[in-house]
This record gives structure tokens, sequence and C-alpha cells, in this order.
């Protein structure tokens, strides 16, 4: 009998493992993705009505397309072609994007310049409402150097958009081989692309790391990894108050002198008034994950909340899901390969567990992976390198499974 009553519990308990591990599996839902073989660098775009993903596939050795896709009622739509080129600065970090505002859609690819490696400029694609023909290769900036341009953030802004950018305008040498710093930028762009309210929010910024950006109750907040004199880059915040753009104030002095740019930006998140940032430091060769939230629409912030510190690697993301809460995602080297992880984050200073979305490449083919919030759902977007071809890859998690 008692035998037979052990026998028992250790099946039991095999069906319950299996159960558990069933379980944990289907807490990550991959989706059908829209996107093709040889397509990589997705970005997610999510309002109270659209998610839109948008993503690079290369034709052959010189001709690459952007795409995009509207997720609706449950699955990825058939992907749509927004244009393509032989002359673009396709980069693993600095990527195309995509938004919404009332039915009309922006996007924008970085287009060589020059002959010069780092030279493109921020060319922007609209598509009004209502019209079906893209309108392309519209400029952003017209400085008219040959220097960098990108690291984009564009929000739905009132009737028009709101956009960010790095501009190197300053960095092209003068007669005597002198040279200024990379500056942060802003601008008001409408849907058929007129350019308004162009300035400039900081003249000393980090060369190549992405900029964020969030729309509060107040008006846009822009940050973005800065750059003292010194070579200390920690993460920045203007504000636009009563029509003007705040100081550039530092959000957390995590002190990381570093003399080379470390190709690794904030996101930013906001709800009302409530503004939440998680950014990536290596300062003190501790490499951590951070998160940090601010009640007054980015004037003042609270205490930093350590997220991830071993084997990170940063490539970070941030969605608010209410008030008090956020999910954050960041990527971890793990046995030769990454994790991307995500995480239940409260101001408080409390945590969810960990839940490993993925493994994946921990090269820079991987590029950063995507997360948003759309209903009650976290969608997420990566580049898979683990097969022969490389494709976008999503899945979504529940809001309540963190």
């Amino acid at each position: 009998m008692r035998i037979t009553f052990l026998l028992f519990m250790f099946v039991f308990g095999l069906i319950s493992c299996k159960e558990a591990v069933q379980k944990e599996v289907t807490l990550v839902n991959e989706m059908i993705s829209p996107a093709e073989i040889k397509s990589s660098l997705p970005f997610l775009f999510s309002n109270e009505e659209k998610l839109l993903m948008s993503w690079a596939e290369k034709e052959n050795d010189s001709v690459t397309r952007v795409h995009y896709s509207e997720f609706m009622k449950g699955e990825w739509q058939p992907a749509q072609n927004i244009l393509q080129g032989n002359d673009w600065f396709v980069n693993w970090a600095d990527f195309p994007a995509i938004a919404e505002n009332n039915g009309s859609l922006i996007s924008h690819v970085l287009k060589k310049s020059s002959a010069g490696t780092y030279s493109y400029d921020v060319k922007l694609n609209l598509l009004p409402e209502g019209e079906k023909q893209w309108k392309t290769n519209l400029p952003l900036h017209t400085d008219n150097t040959p220097t960098e341009h990108g690291f984009v953030s564009v929000l739905p802004y009132k009737k028009s958009f709101f956009i960010t950018w790095l501009d190197g305008r300053n960095t092209e040498e003068d007669e005597n081989g002198n040279s200024g710093a990379m500056t942060l930028r802003a601008a008001e762009v409408s849907v058929t692309g007129e350019i308004q309210n162009e300035t400039e929010l900081d003249a000393r910024i980090c060369d190549c790391c992405q900029t964020t950006a969030a729309m509060t109750a107040n008006g846009p907040v822009v940050m973005y990894r800065d750059r003292s004199e010194d070579e200390v880059r920690d993460m920045s915040i203007v504000r636009l108050e009563n029509g003007n753009w705040t100081t550039p104030k530092i959000v957390f002095a995590d002190n990381w002198e570093i003399k080379g740019c470390p190709v690794n930006g904030p996101k930013a998140s906001a709800i009302g008034n409530t503004l939440a940032m998680a950014w990536f430091t290596g300062a003190n060769a501790e490499p951590k994950v951070k998160v940090i939230f601010s009640t007054d629409g980015g004037a003042n912030f609270e205490n930093a909340i350590v997220v991830s510190e071993k084997n990170t690697m940063g490539r970070v993301d941030i969605v608010l899901v209410d008030e008090q809460t956020a999910i954050v995602s960041w990527m971890e080297s793990f046995q030769g390969m990454a994790q991307f992880k995500a995480m239940r984050v409260h101001r408080d200073g409390s945590k969810g567990e960990e839940l490993i979305i993925t493994e994946m490449d921990a090269s820079r083919k991987s590029g950063f992976p995507q997360m948003e919030k759309h209903d009650d759902k976290i969608y997420f977007a990566w580049t898979d390198y683990g097969s022969d071809q490389n494709a976008v890859k999503t899945a979504f998690v529940l809001v309540d499974r963190f």
C-alpha cells in the first residue's frame, strides 16, 4: 500500500511539474509575424486606437525596404510597403520608426548625404488621413551639412507630430580643423510635412545614444544621454513648460565617465504627469539597468530602482500600466547568448518576477527589442538570429500575468 501511495505521489508530482512548466511557457504567447525572412529592426507604436509595427527588409545587397503592419482583430495585418532605397544608412541601433495621429501616419529613414560613413539626413515619410500614397523623402532639418543626424523619437502632438533627434550640424570641421559637439533638437511636423518651432534643446550631448520622448499632462518631455565637458554621460531631461523649453537637468547622477558613446539610450513612458524612465549605466564598471519615477511631469524624480545588475546589456524599454506601475524590459548575456527579459516595477521599489520573453543572439545583429502596451496586453518585437535566416518575431503577455 505504501509503495502504491509513493508511486501515486511521484506520478502526481511529475504531472504537476509538467503543468507548471506549461503554465510558465504559455505566459509568453508568440504570434504570427507579418515580417518575412531577412527582416530586422522592428519598432512598435501604440496609442489608445492603434498598434503598429515597422521594420526593415533587405531585398538584396544594396536595396532595403521599410514595411509596416497594423494589429487588428487579434492578428497582424499583411505587410504594407512604405518605400525602398539603396542610399540609406541602415544601423543596428538607429532604425526607422512609425507613429500615428488621428489617422495620419509618419515614419522616417536615414539617407546618406555624402560619401562619408557618418553623414546622413533624417528623411520623413507621411501618409495623411484618407490618402493612399505616401509622401516620401521629406526633410526634417535644412542645415545641409554632411554630418550625422538621427536617433529620432516621434510622438503624436495636437494635430501634428512632435519629433526630437540628434543633430550633428555643429560637428562639421571648419577651415582650422575645429568642430563642435552633437546637439539635441526638436520640431513639430504637420501631417503634410511642414516644419514648425524647430529649436535646439541641448548644445552638447552623447553622440550616438537613442533619444526618448513622452507626452505628459504638461506637454512633451525629452530624455537622453547627456555629455559633460568631463565626459560624464548621465541621463538628462528637458521639458516644454508654458511654451518654453527648460534648461537640461540631470535625472540621476550615476557619474558614468566614459570617453566613447555606449550606444544605449533611455526609454520613457507617461500617464498624465506620472513619468517613468528606464536606462542603462556602466558607472564604476558595474553595469546596471535602473528605473525612476516622477509624479510632476519630470520636474522632480523619486529614488532610482535597480532592475538588473548581473550580466546586463541594457537595450531597455518601459511602459506604464498605471500611475504606480511600469513594465520594464532589457537584455542580459546568458551562456554565450542573450535573454530578453521583462518585469513589473512599482513606484515603491517593489518588483515582480523576471519573465524571459525569448533567448536571442547577443551581438549587435539583434538590435534593440521593442515593447508596447495595447489594451490588456504587453506586446514585444525582436530580431531572431537563432536560425539560418534572420526575421522579426512578435509575442504578447497579458498585463496581469506580470
